[in-house]
């Protein structure tokens, strides 16, 4: 089993622990995560885009002028698409753009993500990630001691010190583990977890 060092909040080694292969050092599936990343992306569309038909604007339901005798070409409606105010032809209607993958593709995608990074050394195994007060200073105070300038953060359980702390930092976002998915692992340059963390995924992915 691959192994990893546990560092504290000063990034000072305390201990190390096995990893699960199945999670942290399977085969990196780059088609997998790019297929997850375009479902989580599409499912955030509002999808709210949309116009007017001839049967929604405003306007007269009778014909404009007779049918025959002004010369001019006949016409059933002001409504119609070729009048200045007229309906939309084939314009955009609301829609759901998201699309389902199913469970095992998801699962084996957050893998290859969780996998990436690990093999190519940008996770950090942490003990414990607490603070005594809500503090965005002192946070960022301990992500520069990381060594860490773009990081992705995860907890392994409700935390307001941390994850309140977190909010005003543009290149830091704090997740609990069970919210831990593919376009933010793969958003940040690293990954922090600490050990409870890790834990709660591998219960929760490992087959």
């Amino acid at each position: 089993m691959a192994k990893v060092t546990v560092y504290d909040m000063q990034k000072n080694p305390v201990s190390e622990r096995e990893l699960s292969d199945a999670v942290f050092d399977t085969q990196v599936r780059g088609y997998l995560i790019h297929d997850m990343v375009r479902s989580q992306m599409a499912a955030r569309r509002q999808g709210t885009a949309a116009t007017k038909t001839r049967s929604m604007v405003a306007g007269g339901g009778k014909k404009p002028y007779k049918q025959k005798g002004t010369g001019n070409a006949r016409q059933g409606s002001i409504r119609a698409p070729h009048y200045v105010g007229g309906g939309v032809t084939f314009g955009p209607a609301p829609r759901q753009y998201g699309f389902k993958l199913n469970k095992k593709v998801r699962r084996a995608a957050l893998c290859s993500a969780l996998s990436a990074r690990f093999q190519g050394n940008e996770m950090l195994v942490l003990s414990e990630m607490k603070l005594d007060s809500i503090s965005t200073k002192s946070f960022a105070q301990i992500i520069r001691g990381l060594e860490i300038e773009n990081a992705l953060i995860v907890i392994d359980s409700s935390n307001p010190e941390v994850e309140l702390s977190a909010r005003n930092l543009y290149n830091v976002k704090v997740l609990r583990a069970e919210g831990v998915n593919v376009y933010d692992v793969m958003k940040y340059r690293n990954l922090v977890m600490t050990e409870g963390a890790v834990e709660i995924l591998e219960g929760a992915l490992a087959q």
